[in-house]
């Protein structure tokens, strides 16, 4: 095993500069980019939810030095799986070390956004020690495409064992960009995965191609791949919605709704509660506008759905996951989502699935890729960055 972590606390000053830093600038405080083509939501509540007071919260470092990285999955002895986006598994263990890289995963193209993405493990993992994980994979002539693999973790937790692909995203395409690729389980033997359209404007159109699976939901049997889909006539039996730009975030709700987020584009970032077998409108329907400020679609498009909740500008949201721990009793049932640019927690307050408030916690920290909440309660996030971090998050004092 590698040692190298750190362990340090924020100063309860620096907590409060921050904490009075974003008071004064205030997360709502820049005009939407929409107002320009005087864009409106669609029902009370749909953006700039009431600001919720901010909670101070305490940081501890675990893990400095990572380069990139981009899930974070706990496991039942309260070690944490973290991957990398050059293509590094490792494990940060609770006496405080990180392992070298796991050995026995596969290949990825770790292009820009491209790399290893998400990994998660189901409930029964302390029997199994299967793992799961979506990763950009080389498809040749510079090519390439999200795929998902499971593995089984060896005892000592050095290498991935008996590791399969069991699903490819057709087509590949030769970009960079918008992979998406979180991993939901449904707790019935399915995974769903949530999956970009990569971004440039040929592949961009294949989100409402039924027979495409960029810009999707999929759900697929977790051992084998087997399609599980929402039986939409016409499409390819693994897709579950369609009309997606870049999923980033995805948790499953206390009630079992399903939820992802994804990235809009100048604008537009999207919350969604999502259902089998409808269409949530990209590229057709967006409140965001393009980088060159030209307007992008309708905001209402006939046959789709509408977002629960949007943001304009985009604070470039990320994972997510629904607090149900002790330490924060006041938050339960709340969504707590990762910002990217704006480099804090986002808490969205939810009655039902209607947005009642939003806060904006530890501003500053850096770019949040993943949101977890650990078994006792502490929020443990990653920062995405070349000097990645992994950061543990407790009441202040």
């Amino acid at each position: 095993m590698t040692r190298r972590t750190t362990t340090s606390l924020t100063t309860l000053a620096a907590t409060g500069f921050l904490a009075s830093m974003a008071a004064a600038q205030g997360f709502n405080d820049a005009a939407p980019n929409g107002a320009a083509y005087d864009q409106k939501p669609a029902f009370e509540g749909q953006t700039r939810a009431p600001m919720l007071d901010s909670t101070g919260l305490q940081q501890q470092v675990l893990v400095e030095g990572l380069e990139h990285p981009w899930g974070l999955q706990e496991l039942p002895d309260g070690n944490w799986l973290i991957t990398e986006r050059p293509g590094r598994m490792r494990i940060y263990t609770t006496d405080g070390t990180l392992s070298e890289p796991i050995q026995g995963l596969p290949e990825v193209d770790a292009r820009d956004q491209g790399g290893l993405h998400d990994v998660s493990v189901a409930d029964d993992f302390a029997d199994t020690r299967r793992v799961w994980w979506t990763y950009a994979e080389p498809r040749g002539d510079g090519t390439n495409a999200t795929a998902v693999a499971t593995g089984i973790l060896s005892e000592d937790g050095t290498t991935m064992d008996d590791v399969q692909r069991i699903w490819q995203q057709q087509p590949a395409w030769a970009s960079t960009k918008h992979f998406g690729a979180r991993i939901v389980h449904d707790g019935k033997g399915h995974i769903f995965v949530g999956l970009g359209e990569r971004s440039d404007p040929e592949p961009r159109q294949y989100a409402q191609d039924p027979q495409a699976t960029l810009g999707k939901i999929i759900r697929i049997n977790a051992t084998d791949g087997t399609p599980a889909g929402a039986g939409i006539e016409g499409a390819l039996p693994e897709i579950w919605s369609i009309g997606h730009r870049n999923i980033q975030g995805a948790a499953m709700g206390p009630d079992g709704q399903l939820w992802m987020n994804e990235h809009g584009p100048k604008g537009g970032d999207e919350l969604n509660a999502v259902d089998g077998g409808l269409n949530y409108g990209w590229p057709l329907a967006t409140y965001g506008t393009d980088y060159s400020g030209a307007q992008m679609g309708a905001t209402q498009v006939e046959g789709t759905e509408q977002p629960v909740y949007y943001w304009d500008p985009s604070p470039a949201i990320s994972g997510m996951a629904f607090y149900d721990g002790d330490m924060f009793p006041d938050w339960h049932g709340d969504a707590l989502i990762g910002g990217l640019r704006s480099g804090d927690i986002i808490r969205l307050e939810l009655d039902g699935t209607t947005v009642t408030g939003e806060a904006r916690l530890a501003q500053g920290i850096g770019r949040v890729r993943e949101v977890e909440v650990a078994q006792d309660g502490a929020l443990v996030v990653i920062t995405d960055e070349e000097n990645g971090r992994l950061v543990r998050l407790t009441p202040e004092g």
